[in-house]
């Protein structure tokens, strides 16, 4: 029987002759951007702040806000935070409606609360869905970020301008470098909290950062996150002329855990809320956190944030200190409604989270500086 199998030396031949063809060929061989279909040219943020500028006085809207959150963290000041607004925006017209509302209540009551409004442009996906303001600003997956951008800032502009802070989540960790000098406060979401990337991000931002236990309702990953923007980290970024840079940072002393509940439940009850206190102390943290109202606290059902709140504010009536702030999704009407036909959107209504209308947070909120003028001030 004669054998298919070749001998040493046409072994050697053959595989000099495949070399020699994938020598010959290697310029036609593509193994970067496979999947990629297009890249576009990103605005740097030097350029979009100088066509959008900060001023003075926005300035100390922004840096005030920073200082009285601060103080209200470390527990010196007895106020409560309250950063409450649409789930997401993506109707500057709504928004601005809402900001002069908002406004114009957080007025009468900033002897209790320091009101600040959510001001959500980035939208963390399970799957698919719409991403946000900035990412998609026409609501039509025409994706038209630079666009996304300068109306995004635009309007934390607007809103300064009513003497409102404004709070957001940043997901993307270039978005800040265009944002974040007009941020009061910020998030860092249940999907991320446990990121590197997000950690380091928070390291060097200027304002104090809330970080939300993760979406198994482990509480360890938001104080592990809180740790480690502590503390000082060299990372890759963007430079405020848009190059690719070394970004150094110092760390960031004002973090904090927000409570969201998780898969088990609900954690903003005083049972839950003590024994995360005596975790933080057990880490050599002060004893204060939020509490988001909505989400996994509310089964994820906005019409019942405002029970939510109502425990909070019995625990601060009864004199609990641990809990220093709040979440409220609120909008000017309730509900949500799906993204399908943009001819038949309803004005001030939630394309993603449902929300409460803005009536009831007034009232909700009432309930809870009354709480706060009765037992803390």
């Amino acid at each position: 029987m004669e054998s298919n199998s070749l001998s040493p030396n046409e072994l050697a031949n053959k595989s000099g002759q495949v070399i020699s063809l994938l020598d010959e060929n290697l310029e036609q061989i593509k193994t970067s951007d496979l999947h990629v279909v297009e890249t576009c040219p990103l605005l740097a943020p030097i350029e979009v702040k100088a066509e959008l500028p900060i001023t003075p006085a926005i300035a100390k809207v922004v840096s005030s806000a920073r200082a009285r959150i601060r103080n209200i963290l470390n527990g010196s000041d007895q106020r409560l935070l309250v950063v409450v607004g649409p789930c997401s925006i993506h109707d500057v017209k709504a928004a601005h409606e809402y900001a002069e509302k908002l406004a114009k209540f957080r007025d009468e009551v900033s002897d209790a609360l320091e009101i600040v409004m959510r001001v959500y442009f980035e939208k963390p996906r399970t799957t698919i869905g719409w991403k946000g303001l900035i990412n998609d600003p026409h609501l039509n997956g025409t994706f038209d970020i630079n666009y996304g951008i300068h109306m995004a800032r635009q309007l934390l502009l607007d809103v300064a301008k009513l003497g409102l802070p404004s709070a957001t989540e940043l997901l993307d960790p270039i978005v800040p470098q265009y944002l974040a000098d007009l941020i009061s406060w910020t998030a860092i979401g249940a999907r991320t909290t446990e990121s590197q990337t997000h950690r380091e991000m928070s390291s060097g931002l200027s304002m104090p950062v809330g970080f939300k236990n993760g979406t198994d309702g482990g509480i360890d990953v938001a104080i592990n996150a809180m740790l480690s923007a502590r503390q000082p980290h060299r990372f890759l970024g963007v430079s405020n002329e848009g190059r690719s840079s070394i970004v150094t940072t110092s760390g960031n002393p004002d973090g904090h855990i927000v409570l969201r509940g998780g898969k088990q439940g609900p954690n903003y009850d005083k049972t839950h809320v003590d024994a995360i206190a005596n975790r933080l102390r057990d880490r050599k943290l002060l004893p204060y956190m939020m509490v988001d109202c909505s989400h996994d606290n509310s089964g994820q059902d906005y019409n019942l944030q405002p029970t939510v709140l109502q425990d909070i504010s019995e625990q601060v009536r009864e004199g609990s200190k641990n809990i220093v702030g709040i979440m409220l999704e609120s909008h000017l009407n309730r509900g949500k409604q799906p993204l399908k036909d943009l001819a038949k959107l309803e004005y001030g209504k939630s394309i993603t989270d449902g929300c409460i209308n803005f009536e009831t947070t007034v009232d909700v909120l009432t309930d809870l500086v009354n709480s706060v003028r009765s037992a803390r001030l």
